[in-house]
């Protein structure tokens, strides 16, 4: 059974907080308090559900404790009870997970890192691949997609790519991507129709909130130079080109897409945010490394998550030992929530275990 004082407290604080949005006296807490209502819809909607059916269960039971019930009646309330069980079961299962501890970057947007690992030109052409199945993705759900930086492949692809994916709930569907990709198939260059084996890595990092994070101007070496294309050779003649360097972590970023220093240095001052953000996200969680490492996406880039089998139009998951035969759809993003949801209902699974709730 759920405690009710608990769903009690969490009713109590919604209308607290809807209360002090309502009346604007929210002040500087305004983003704090409307991200905290946010969170709190799902949890309360779950909650009014279980107390409605709880009511409905509890009428039926009297309605069954009545001895002057006729037969029919009580057949009647009987097969009804079952459903009203069900119900309050599954809205009780319901509310247990939205009571899960939760990311707090899980409602945001996310910085998307996609590098081509062993494999020469054919991990770059993957890396391209795996950078277009996402942004197919992201389309399908109504996100928008920005590229950051990229460096191109010399035979197409990408030796590495920079985007920033932006909406709802974004780093919540896509934080369970990190990690290292393997690719089996024949490459185009190949003559003898050999199958190879190739890899890219990728990192989803949380898109940080300036209210997330304070970083000390101080800290930073800002430098200017000019952009350069393909080959090395220069594409612009102004120093559009941003390196910031945060002195203290020795963290770097480097942009050189926009033609605009301004543009340059917001988009790497956003991308610096949210890599000292997930190193800082990172160190607080290695109290529970223990934790993470038997659960879904403990983190670990360098660990091998998933295997795309062009040959045999097959794709694997090895953290959840999830094989789908549909790689083409896959590969798209049409059908990548088919990988993905496993992935949330086996970490929820995971909680739920731990959970003393």
């Amino acid at each position: 059974m759920l405690p009710h004082e608990k769903l009690d407290l969490i009713l109590r604080r919604h209308d607290e907080v809807s209360a002090r949005l309502a009346q604007g006296d929210a002040g500087p807490d305004f983003a704090a308090l409307s991200r905290e209502l946010s969170g709190l819809d799902a949890p309360v909607a779950a909650i009014r559900a279980l107390r409605a059916a709880q009511a409905n269960l509890a009428g039926i039971d009297a309605m069954l404790n009545d001895p002057g019930l006729d037969a029919e009646m009580r057949e009647m309330a009987e097969n009804e009870r079952k459903d009203a069980l069900s119900q309050v079961e599954d809205l009780e299962k319901q509310i247990r997970i939205v009571l899960l501890p939760k990311d707090a970057a899980d409602a945001g947007g996310a910085i998307l890192e996609i590098r081509a690992g062993t494999g020469g030109d054919e991990a770059a052409l993957f890396a391209g691949d795996l950078f277009r199945m996402y942004q197919r993705y992201a389309e399908l759900h109504g996100w928008k997609l920005e590229m950051l930086s990229a460096s191109e492949g010399t035979a197409g692809g990408y030796k590495e790519i920079i985007a920033e994916v932006s909406g709802r709930g974004v780093f919540a569907k896509l934080k369970f991507e990190s990690g290292v990709h393997r690719v089996q198939r024949v490459p185009a260059t190949e003559t003898q129709g050999r199958i190879h084996t190739s890899a890219a890595t990728v990192a989803v990092l949380p898109e940080a909130q300036d209210v997330d994070l304070d970083i000390n101007e101080a800290d930073l070496k800002i430098d200017t130079m000019r952009a350069q294309g393909a080959g090395g050779q220069h594409v612009n003649k102004t120093e559009s080109a941003i390196r910031i360097t945060h002195l203290p972590t020795g963290t770097v970023v480097f942009v050189q897409d926009e033609r605009s220093q301004h543009k340059n240095k917001a988009r790497a001052m956003m991308l610096l945010r949210s890599r000292l953000y997930d190193a800082e996200r990172q160190r607080l969680d290695d109290d529970r490394a223990a934790d993470r490492k038997a659960q879904v996406g403990s983190g670990d880039r360098s660990e091998r998550i998933r295997t795309y089998n062009y040959p045999q139009g097959r794709l694997t998951d090895h953290r959840i030992n999830l094989t789908l035969y549909k790689l083409e759809k896959i590969v798209t993003g049409e059908a990548l929530d088919d990988v993905i949801d496993p992935l949330i209902t086996q970490h929820q699974a995971d909680l739920l275990a731990e959970s003393a709730l």
